[in-house]
């Protein structure tokens, strides 16, 4: 993982991801429960934006040691999974589709 390497080169690093049980290899963790693609919040929500970097910030600075996990809890303003699914494109790529043809034994 690209934030392990940089903190053993003496880097304090933080990591904000939608899925942080399965980050805790990462040295400081901020979850959030968004849909993938969005991190720090929808487009154009300022304040919740800065309140997931102030958050980050905080553990950044605060932590002394890896293995800190603070999760910001906010939830997310539609029920998620009607948010994945708006975040789907129209038809899946390429790729995706050839990986759902090959697990419905079509490919």
């Amino acid at each position: 993982m690209l934030a392990r390497w940089i903190e053993e080169a003496g880097i304090p690093t933080v990591v904000v991801t939608m899925m942080p049980d399965i980050a805790v290899a990462a040295p400081r963790v901020v979850g959030v429960e968004f849909p993938y693609g969005h991190p720090f919040g929808l487009p154009g929500d300022a304040a919740l934006q800065r309140r997931v970097l102030e958050t980050a910030l905080t553990v950044l600075a605060g932590a002394s040691a890896p293995g800190t996990r603070v999760d910001v809890d906010v939830e997310w303003p539609q029920p998620l999974r009607e948010a994945y699914r708006a975040w789907q494109p129209a038809e899946p790529s390429p790729i995706v589709a050839a990986m759902l043809a090959r697990m419905r034994g079509e490919g």
